[in-house]
């Protein structure tokens, strides 16, 4: 890691998180002094405070979500002479808003819209793990997948074909064994790669083909766009008001969805199988 203590301009700075300042201190992250802004996501038990701790060294520091009773870990670190804010968002399986920490996690990602979200997995459990990267590449495609545990996955004779992940999902996956130190600065390449040049991954989203479904989504994202040209997404934010996201709705009638930039990378999309109509 470098230890430069000024950084070059970058290209990337035109379409950083940065330029959310107010978003993310609203959301009680101070971005300055930092030239990037990374979240880290991950279910529970995947190893996350140990990528973390990897990344930050004693850089860090602990606080509370602004509003919350929520423990907030946020630290930085220094690579290739441009310095990284580290948010770590809480450990949760899922961005369904549930749960205060799903409302966290969801909320800094769609409104803090850092410039890159590392998704700590399980490489034990693969399967389960991938539902959160789903869920979270439908929100934005700036994501790198850290496969953690890989030499747990080696020991119950598991191995991972990281290029064929990264070609079905779209973004890089990275293997690690953090504990080991292993694939840290494979998961610092993919970061600053995905940051500094977001237009270069297509990340893959779920399309649901249930037909009375796709309809109401097609004519509420229409409606959406027209209210708000340029929001990030407006099918998955058409999913989530259709199904009574409080916060999103909230988003509408405060007038903050045009806070929302869109995505530059153009989603790549995985057609589920039909369901009858209901």
């Amino acid at each position: 890691m470098s230890t430069t203590p000024s950084p070059p301009t970058t290209n990337a700075c035109g379409t950083c998180a940065l330029n959310n300042a107010a978003n993310l201190r609203r959301l009680g992250v101070d971005p300055s002094g930092h030239d990037l802004v990374v979240a880290l996501a991950g279910n529970p038990n995947t190893g996350k405070s140990t990528v973390f701790n990897a990344l930050t060294g004693l850089r860090q520091h602990v606080g509370n979500w602004a509003g919350k009773t929520v423990d907030r870990a946020e630290g930085g670190f220094e690579y290739h002479e441009r310095r990284y804010k580290l948010v770590d968002l809480p450990g949760t399986y899922s961005l369904l808003s549930t749960s205060e920490d799903e409302d966290i996690a969801r909320d800094f990602l769609v409104f803090g819209r850092p410039d890159v979200t590392a998704v700590v997995v399980d490489a034990t459990r693969l399967e389960r793990d991938l539902n959160l990267v789903l869920q979270i590449l439908q929100i934005t495609t700036r994501v790198v997948v850290a496969v953690n545990l890989v030499d747990e996955a080696r020991r119950h004779g598991i191995t991972v074909d990281f290029r064929h992940l990264s070609r079905e999902l779209g973004v890089p996956a990275v293997g690690m064994a953090a504990r080991r130190g292993t694939g840290i600065e494979d998961l610092l390449d993919a970061l600053e790669r995905v940051a500094l040049s977001p237009d270069s991954f297509d990340g893959r989203r779920v399309v649901h083909r249930n037909r009375r479904l796709e309809r109401a989504v097609s004519h509420l994202a229409e409606r959406i766009t027209q209210h708000v040209p340029g929001v990030t997404n407006p099918r998955w934010v058409a999913l989530r008001l259709l199904e009574g996201d409080p916060a999103l709705e909230r988003a509408v009638a405060e007038g903050r969805l045009r806070d929302l930039v869109a995505d530059p990378a153009g989603p790549r999309s995985e057609t589920v199988p039909e369901e009858p109509d209901a």
